[in-house]
């Protein structure tokens, strides 16, 4: 069992501004927080950074979705997903953070694509902004759930996962594994298996897969995660 923070940053606050984010003393804001992680630094070095997105791709994937399909990327921090998602011709994409710093990271990185992709800075577990999504074709979460160590605020994000998943939509949720991590960037996360998470999107959701992976961070370090795809039912079942 891990019982290790799967970063070594030490957070201070920022203050966000449209070319990034500078450091303020307002230490409450969670977006501010986040922001720090990505202020001035190499995200390659980051404790959750992958060059490539090989096992949320391989499920995107999966699912058959048209080039055109509502693909809701949550937490997208500065994921290159969203690169490799465009160049494979998604056009329909749809990133989140609670972080701009960190979406700033993916706009400066893609260019001119950036205008093709919808951005919304948002609060999972407090959202606004959310409220107002579209109906969606693929709800995709990397290491964002597994923060939500609070029953109301895993309550609040599994509620708006359901009412914006379309009917046949499909669901991929990663998050550490009961042998994962038990801390991560100086935060408490929860872990999960695949039956944790099947009770938690409830029997309207069909688990299509579940596997566990070994993810190695840029230090070498290995962490441990459980990838799992789902999808809604055409019905809504009691």
């Amino acid at each position: 069992m891990e019982n290790v923070n799967c970063s070594t940053e030490k957070p201070t606050s920022c203050s966000i501004t449209d070319k990034g984010c500078r450091i303020s003393n307002n230490k409450e804001n969670l977006g501010e927080y986040w922001c720090t992680m990505y202020t001035d630094a190499d995200i390659t070095k980051l404790g959750w950074y992958e060059a490539e997105s090989t096992p949320s791709l391989e499920l995107i994937n999966k699912t058959n979705a048209k080039k055109d399909a509502a693909i809701f990327n949550v937490g997208a921090g500065a994921t290159t997903l969203i690169d490799d998602l465009l160049k494979q011709g998604y056009s329909n994409l749809i990133a989140n953070d609670i972080s701009s710093c960190a979406l700033h990271k993916i706009k400066t990185r893609i260019g001119n694509a950036k205008d093709t992709v919808q951005w919304i800075v948002d609060d999972l577990v407090n959202p606004t902004e959310l409220q107002n999504l579209p109906q969606i074709d693929i709800w995709n979460d990397r290491a964002v759930l597994h923060f939500f160590t609070e029953e109301k605020d895993q309550k609040t994000y599994f509620n708006l996962l359901k009412q914006k998943v379309k009917p046949n939509g499909f669901v991929i949720l990663a998050a550490f594994n009961l042998e994962g991590a038990t801390s991560c960037s100086g935060l408490p996360v929860k872990r999960y298996n695949a039956q944790m998470l099947q009770e938690k999107l409830g029997n309207n959701f069909q688990l299509l897969q579940a596997f566990n992976h070994d993810y190695t961070m840029p230090n070498g370090d290995i962490r441990k995660y459980i990838y799992t795809l789902f999808q809604k039912n055409n019905t809504n079942l009691k």
